[in-house]
């Protein structure tokens, strides 16, 4: 089940609400393009700004949306808070998600000891897959490979990594121990996948979802040479949309090919000025046509 390409879906807002009928054009299109799950309410979807009843809402839209083009969703339900992220994740099971993605807890800081009983708790109080997310530069702190191992053995519905640590030796250790890792940076899908890594949760599906899935298909059949060709084509353009804080490129970018609104809530704000013609050029090496 966890493996392939899955796309973290931002938030659409409209006059600073959820948009539900852009997110429903959105999740079709993903399903269109072949993609083999969504990642709703994410680091790219702007969870931390959302209040809770948009949270649950959009996960609802999008278990309900995403079944009509059988797609699998991957609700993020991470909090800094054990008893905010078992209250979030019940919500997911309750709503349908096939499985809930975890931020290690952020601004607190935890040791490794309670980053595992934070995930334990959870784990044992909600039947639900889980798969962990490793964004150090994010929460201020990183996921050591004892402890995704201990709580995988722990914990049975502890699935996957979500890897975002830019370190291919951290990879590296947790697929040689048995952990399965989901590449959480787009321009190391490739090299994390060459040594072991199942797929992707990508922010650049978002607006080239065919590439990237052709890219992890090529790379999970093992014919590198065509993988890298889609590499290169995106490298780009998976740069370009890290230039600010994710998500303000990737709405950015998505105003430009007229797919979204481009709004962001605060304290996000638009790209900066300077790095539009960046963004710009980025789309358009990518065979995008910019509006």
């Amino acid at each position: 089940m966890f493996s392939g390409a899955f796309t973290a879906l931002i938030t659409p807002l409209k006059n600073d609400a959820v948009d539900a009928l852009s997110l429903e054009k959105q999740i079709h299109a993903q399903a269109k393009a072949g993609i083999t799950g969504i990642v709703p309410v994410g680091t790219t979807g702007e969870s931390p700004t959302l209040s809770h009843s948009e949270h649950r809402r959009v996960i609802e839209l999008a278990v309900g949306i995403a079944r009509e083009g059988g797609l699998k969703v991957i609700a993020g339900t991470g909090s800094n808070s054990t008893a905010e992220a078992i209250e979030l994740t019940e919500h997911a099971r309750v709503s349908g998600a096939d499985a809930a993605l975890m931020v290690n807890p952020y601004y607190n800081k935890p040791t490794q000891e309670g980053l595992f009983r934070h995930f334990s708790v959870v784990a044992h109080r909600v039947n639900i897959p889980i798969v962990l997310y490793n964004i150090p530069g994010r929460t201020g702190v990183t996921m050591s490979v004892p402890t995704m191992v201990r709580l995988t053995k722990a914990c049975k519905n502890i699935v996957a990594v979500k890897d975002a640590a830019g370190n291919l030796d951290l990879t590296s250790e947790a697929v040689g121990a048995g952990v399965c890792v989901l590449s959480g940076d787009d321009s190391l899908t490739l090299p994390m996948m060459a040594v072991g890594a199942q797929g992707v949760v990508s922010v650049a599906s978002n607006i080239v979802p065919e590439l990237v899935v052709a890219l992890v298909k090529h790379a999970a059949a093992g014919d590198f040479s065509a993988a890298r060709a889609i590499h290169h084509k995106l490298f780009a353009l998976s740069r370009a949309l890290f230039l600010e804080t994710n998500p303000i490129p990737i709405k950015a970018a998505m105003k430009m090919l007229g797919l979204d609104s481009g709004e962001l809530r605060l304290p996000l704000c638009e790209l900066s000025e300077p790095f539009l013609p960046v963004l710009r050029a980025a789309l358009v090496a990518a065979g995008l046509t910019v509006r």
